[in-house]
């Protein structure tokens, strides 16, 4: 690979250029049984599971799957939380070179139903609640022939095993629930005891698909991005030369992250299973005082989390409390990590919280910043190796901005897919010349190669002619001591085009008016950046791996403008 100015700033033991191993995904789970079959690989509330039992189950699942029709090049759907079954059946289908089909167990009928018809799965793996609740009505609508059903508690000892259901009834709506055997109805832990581990042989390469990965949808029609082996195992390898220093075979990495995420399947599920970690999973990545209980019970040595989440531990009653010295590496994704919550994650724990950046078109993980070198707060990092970032201009398209200009982040690697599933247009329309994955975000880059993102080419605001990036203006929100944190957007105006309003929730006790907060924003920001509507909130809308979401607040502003337009009320919240 080219010299690029950013291999400067690696770390001493990090190349620029990854030696990799041809690996697929079901090789690392046969190796870590291979090495290290007596370490645990799961652990659930009160059960362990070692790797030597992972491998058997996994290859028992993947001979019942293809008992019942799965094959090379099937489309098998996943969804469930976070719990043992998650982990076997993502790697049982690919123990069979299958694709799995991730699917978030918070998505309604219309989205499942989206999801399976596109992908054409005719096989899926379910919690019993979620089919009880969201597929038994709509089963007649879908594509899928067979039903394999697991139970959260299935897998955990006693008395756990018995105390669980009953508080799983009493949830609302239910976290368990007794489907009865019938046509095209499986039970997960049944089939998987009753089947022996004698998987058929699969040819599988390394350029072969692994997973269909379908985008949030915040942005429009969920699309599935096509993850290969290569893909996948590559960008597993990558971020395990960056993060050199962990030991295979020592490390308990915390699985709160969901599955259904990229984020979750690469940083969690293939990561550890390359480095034969213990995977400390927790269900529900909402439940904090879940979190932090696994963190001390377990010892947890690695976090991967999401800023939202480094916050909520920040803020969790008697955190100081706590032993959570044992963590040696945090990294954070998906979203702009405020400077406060890094700074107080990082004091209550000892540990250097590293942010990143990627998508789920690359697998996910692009840059990160060094682990021993220079760290730039409010940056993501810098381009992990075998990986090539330019900024290309908004305007054009084609010519690479000057220093310190804003660009479109344009990302080439082996971590960067092929295309997306059955969208040729969108395929097209994703690429540049010679590989180059359009990302949509914008960035700045400085002089040592460490990049800002300051937007999305979508969400960028334009103001009377100006260029507004909103993360900008969130990043100097959420440097106010009274901002716990904010989203910026854009809503229509008749005379500038577009107007900047911020949403703002507040540290729980302070308080802050509209004009200070106005008063703020003059001395931080140029005046054509500065919100002129401010609203405060008790929350703000997010995703299901805790994302902020813009689209919902841009699309209530705008149903709101309708509305008035109508003359009819819209039952939103006045400013404050």
């Amino acid at each position: 690979m080219e010299s690029r100015v950013w291999h400067e700033a690696y770390d001493p033991e990090v190349s620029p250029e990854v030696h990799f191993r041809e690996l697929t995904l079901r090789d690392f789970v046969a190796n870590a049984a291979k090495n290290f079959g007596d370490r645990p690989a799961l652990s659930f509330l009160n059960m362990v599971m070692t790797y030597g039992e992972l491998s058997d189950k996994v290859d028992r699942l993947a001979t019942a799957l293809s008992r019942l029709g799965v094959e090379k090049n099937s489309r098998v759907a996943v969804q469930l939380p976070n719990t043992p079954q998650s982990v076997i059946s993502f790697f049982a289908v690919q123990r069979l070179g299958a694709q799995a089909v991730m699917t978030n167990p918070l998505y309604v009928p219309r989205e499942i139903e989206h999801q399976w018809i596109d992908a054409g799965c005719e096989h899926a793996i379910v919690a019993d609640f979620i089919y009880d609740q969201k597929l038994r009505g709509i089963r007649h609508q879908l594509p899928v022939r067979e039903y394999i059903i697991a139970s959260v508690p299935e897998y955990l000892r006693f008395p756990l095993k018995q105390l669980a259901p009953l508080k799983l009834k009493r949830a609302k709506p239910p976290l368990v629930a007794k489907i009865e055997p019938g046509p095209g109805i499986h039970h997960f832990r049944p089939l998987v005891d009753g089947t022996p581990p004698s998987p058929p042989h699969v040819d599988i390469e390394m350029d072969d698909l692994a997973l269909l990965q379908y985008t949030g949808g915040t942005t429009g029609v969920s699309k599935a991005a096509m993850l290969t082996q290569r893909n996948l195992s590559y960008n597993t390898q990558q971020i395990r030369q960056w993060f050199s220093a962990m030991k295979d075979g020592d490390e308990v990495l915390l699985a709160a992250l969901p599955f259904f995420h990229i984020f979750g399947v690469t940083v969690v599920a293939c990561l550890s299973s390359f480095i034969a970690a213990e995977m400390a999973l927790v269900a529900n990545p909402r439940d904090i005082a879940s979190v932090v209980k696994t963190l001390v019970a377990r010892k947890v040595t690695l976090l991967p989390a999401v800023p939202a989440m480094f916050g909520s531990i920040n803020r969790f009653p008697d955190i100081e409390k706590k032993d959570l010295r044992s963590i040696r590496y945090s990294f954070s994704g998906s979203a702009p990590m405020p400077l406060d919550i890094q700074q107080e994650f990082e004091r209550l724990t000892g540990t250097v919280l590293l942010e990143g950046y990627g998508l789920t078109e690359t697998s996910p993980v692009a840059t990160v910043n060094p682990i021993k070198g220079k760290r730039k707060i409010g940056t993501i990092g810098i381009p992990i190796p075998n990986t090539d970032v330019r900024l290309v201009d908004v305007e054009t398209g084609t010519n690479d901005v000057a220093l310190g200009e804003v660009g479109e982040v344009w990302i080439r690697g082996p971590q960067v897919m092929p295309g997306y599933w059955n969208r040729d247009d969108e395929t097209a329309e994703a690429f540049g010349p010679d590989g180059w994955f359009k990302t949509g975000d914008l960035a700045v880059m400085d002089d040592e190669g460490y990049f800002r993102i300051v937007g999305r080419k979508k969400d960028m605001i334009l103001a009377s002619g100006y260029n507004i990036y909103p993360d900008e203006i969130d990043q100097v929100l959420s440097m106010h001591p009274d901002v716990l944190e904010s989203c910026t957007i854009g809503v229509p105006d008749p005379r500038r085009g577009e107007t900047v309003k911020a949403f703002i929730v507040l540290h729980p006790g302070r308080s802050l008016t509209a004009e200070e907060v106005t008063a703020y924003c003059r001395e931080n920001l140029a005046s054509y950046k500065i919100p002129r509507l401010i609203e405060f909130r008790d929350e703000l809308p997010r995703s299901s791996v805790l994302k902020l979401l813009r689209r919902a607040l841009r699309d209530e502003e705008i149903g709101k403008q309708d509305a008035d337009r109508e003359g009819k009320p819209t039952g939103g919240e006045p400013a404050r």
